[in-house]
């Protein structure tokens, strides 16, 4: 006996965009037991939702959509967001003359987990989901220049947490000057 078609197209759906769908979990909550768990809930979701999407071209974008308000909502219920001070966040320097160094991935989770969700998420739908930033204001219902400005922010906080933390340390003990960063 075949599966009813909502049944088919869920599965079509989990097909196509697993692996997707748990890297942005994965990002987003810097856990492998959180993702499995914020990917699962998001396809049941989708299953129970699955006429309001009216265009199967933006399932990945839909998919994200509902991936994110999970997020979200455990975020709210947990109440445990951790919070830095993003005033004290620079416009961006000016790029240096040198490559960047590499980055452990563990460390670029941790730095990311630093970030508030508001420029945690437009990070890792850049640039590890490769959205534009057209999309990226579309799914969290902000302008597009906001999108840009905490790109931005977020990524100069990361520079400063990842390259800053590598700069090579002087003889008396003080970090030496990263070419500007």
């Amino acid at each position: 006996m075949g599966l009813p078609g909502s049944q088919r197209d869920v599965q079509r759906l989990v097909d196509d965009h697993y692996v997707a769908l748990y890297r942005y979990a994965y990002r987003l909550s810097g856990s492998a037991a959180d993702a499995e768990d914020l990917t699962q809930e998001a396809f049941c979701k989708a299953q129970l939702h699955l006429g309001q999407l009216r265009d199967p071209a933006r399932a990945k974008s839909w998919l994200f959509c509902i991936l994110r308000n999970v997020y979200l909502h455990k975020l709210r219920a947990q109440k445990s967001q951790p919070c830095i001070s993003l005033s004290e966040l620079s416009d961006l320097p000016e790029r240096p003359p040198e490559p960047w160094p590499l980055v452990e991935p563990e460390r670029l989770q941790q730095a990311l987990n630093e970030l508030p969700e508001g420029f945690r998420t437009p990070v890792i739908l850049y640039y590890f989901e490769d959205f534009s930033y057209r999309d990226i204001a579309e799914q969290m219902d902000v302008p597009l220049g906001t999108v840009m400005s905490r790109l931005a922010r977020a990524k100069a906080h990361l520079r400063t947490r990842l390259i800053d933390a590598a700069a090579p340390v002087a003889a008396d003990g003080r970090r030496r000057a990263n070419h500007g960063l």
